[in-house]
């Protein structure tokens, strides 16, 4: 089995270089890049299961670098920056990120986060070969394919797991921790926040705007469920 690829995008060449010595020594092979837009040419051609990301870049800010990721994928991204204030660390995981780390940083943790959120997105993918079908939403669980009034939407991995999540208890409210526990890591407990975000990507996905009619129902207190149709 070949070795999971995580691409590090950092200016700084030292911290490149430790975090490279750092990963392989735990069998992760490493891809790199001194700014956004080398990065995301990696990230496109490369395809890495996971991204170290940092905030301070010369060129476009790791803002607008994960703003690019998150429209075409939901791959882990572990931000790494110096920038340790609570609003930092609350818009990046607002914005997509899977988890925000600071520097200084212990590297065993660090490791140990990487390898978390690489299990987390393997462990989330679904396994199950079934169907579900109400007429209205078509989702092949096995073959990934989603179809709503016949046709076919083209979601992400992890809006697909959290679609599949609400599929599977169809009718059932979910919390927003089970569905973190499904679909997605919470290293830092802004679980409400970070599914409300994700919903209301999956209605627009789907062209279910409007949460007074959408069939992903919000429960007041409580969490979500899918409204099977008829």
């Amino acid at each position: 089995m070949a070795p999971e690829r995580v691409l590090i995008i950092e200016d700084e060449a030292d911290v490149r270089t430790a975090l490279r010595v750092l990963f392989r020594r735990a069998g992760i092979e490493v891809l790199e890049a001194g700014s956004g837009r080398d990065g995301l040419r990696l990230f496109h051609d490369r395809r890495p299961e996971l991204v170290v990301l940092d905030i301070g870049l010369p060129d476009m800010d790791g803002w607008m670098v994960l703003e690019r990721i998150r429209d075409l994928s939901d791959v882990p991204v572990l931000m790494l920056t110096a920038r340790g204030l609570e609003t930092e660390k609350v818009r990046g995981l607002q914005s997509g990120a899977d988890d925000y780390v600071t520097k200084p940083f212990s590297n065993a943790e660090l490791v140990a986060r990487v390898q978390a959120l690489l299990r987390r997105s393997t462990a989330a993918r679904p396994d199950t070969a079934d169907t579900y079908d109400d007429g209205r939403l078509f989702v092949d669980l096995a073959g990934r394919v989603v179809r709503v009034g016949g046709e076919e939407v083209t979601v992400t991995s992890l809006e697909f797991r959290l679609l599949a999540t609400l599929v599977r208890h169809a009718g059932n409210v979910l919390s927003p921790e089970q569905l973190l526990e499904h679909a997605w890591n919470d290293p830092d407990g802004i679980g409400p926040d970070r599914v409300k975000f994700a919903v209301g990507r999956l209605r627009r996905k789907l062209g279910w705007d409007d949460p007074s009619t959408s069939p992903i129902q919000a429960v007041r207190g409580l969490g979500y469920r899918y409204r099977r149709a008829g």
